[in-house]
């Protein structure tokens, strides 16, 4: 069984994620290839398809989130994602129990406390047939039928309960300032029913197209489920078996390459929540424990960092006329001249037109 060294692991991910070099597949194929792209907050998508593509605009994602080809719900992990619609339909069956789950939290309970699930789901889906909703409009309607302090987490609780999709405009380039978030029924939005059943070997498939080779404990770090090492077990005949430095099993795709453990990388910044970052249990193949532990309590480690060299080199942020950049290690004089290239090109994207200066923040 071929074992595959730390550095060949992150060359294969910088591949797998398009960050080795810039490719010029369009934003939709992007996020197919991907999966599920991390959008809670609406700008990171963007600036995570943009170190991606060699010519992206505002425009080419935002036409897809009105044209129904993405849509932005919640997905893995229990968070809000774009997805290809097709993919949606397979994947929000797939990761269900994982979301519902979310329903035994005190956050929720107290709002539903002594509602029948079974009856709120039904009256919710009635107020939802045929329309779109703000969610402070649907959770003052679920109130008047079911009575509760917390008329907001009503309809937090609904979207949980149910597949909903959002509005378009909440997932356009600075969304965030507008938090009304419209909802609708997933089905009626699509067009088309979502699948009937789960589909984990779809999605243990697709991951390692894109993630690979990963550890069973990876998929389900990616995924936020549970119990896939059985999947992987079946799927075993059909994949290709390596092992780590530290002896672990690494599952792929029978037919994909692994990169060369001396490719150059080139600086690449990065939202917070990418899915290079978040893709794995074990990270250090693009980010050092130590660092992870740096930005650990932050949001659960959800800054925009940088890479140099393939691995997580420090931290930036656009704070009024500045983009601050935070190295956690030395800069030499050629890759701080990259980062501040790569910083230029962001602003292109953040704030074009606009005056900003780029601060590298030394210790």
């Amino acid at each position: 069984m071929t074992e595959i060294s730390l550095r060949r692991l992150n060359r294969t991910l910088l591949e797998r994620q398009m960050l080795a070099e810039r490719v010029s597949m369009s934003a939709g194929d992007l996020i197919r290839h991907l999966i599920a792209v991390q959008g809670q907050e609406a700008n990171w998508p963007y600036v995570g398809l943009w170190t991606r593509l060699t010519d992206f605009r505002h425009e080419d994602l935002a036409a897809l989130l009105h044209d129904r080809s993405v849509v932005r719900s919640t997905m893995i992990r229990r968070t809000v994602h774009l997805a290809d619609a097709a993919d949606y339909r397979w994947l929000y069956p797939t990761v269900r129990p994982v979301i519902e789950a979310a329903l035994q939290a005190a956050y929720f309970r107290e709002a539903i406390d002594g509602v029948d699930p079974v009856e709120f789901a039904t009256a919710g889906k009635e107020l939802l047939t045929g329309r779109t909703l703000t969610r402070t409009e649907l959770g003052r309607m679920l109130a008047d039928r079911f009575p509760s302090p917390y008329p907001g987490r009503l309809a937090q609780a609904l979207g949980v309960m149910l597949p909903v999709v959002h509005n378009p405009e909440a997932g356009v380039w600075g969304g965030w300032r507008n938090r009304r978030v419209s909802v609708t029924l997933a089905d009626e939005w699509l067009g088309a029913p979502l699948a009937e059943s789960p589909q984990p070997e779809t999605m243990v498939l697709r991951y390692l197209g894109a993630f690979g080779p990963a550890t069973v404990a990876d998929i389900q770090a990616w995924a936020g489920t549970t119990r896939l090492a059985q999947v992987v077990a079946r799927l075993r005949p059909q994949l290709r078996v390596y092992r780590d430095e530290s002896g672990r099993e690494l599952f792929d795709l029978p037919d994909a390459t692994l990169a060369d453990p001396d490719l150059p990388a080139p600086v690449r910044l990065l939202p917070a929540f990418d899915n290079a970052l978040l893709g794995h249990h074990d990270r250090t193949r693009v980010i050092s424990d130590a660092d992870r532990a740096r930005i650990a309590k932050v949001a659960s480690g959800g800054v925009p960092m940088y890479l140099v060299d393939g691995f997580v080199h420090g931290q930036w942020s656009r704070t009024g006329t500045a983009l601050h950049i935070t190295p956690w290690h030395p800069l030499s004089a050629a890759d701080e001249a990259a980062v501040h290239t790569e910083a230029e090109r962001l602003l292109s994207l953040m704030a074009p037109g606009e005056d900003i200066k780029i601060l590298i923040n030394r210790p």
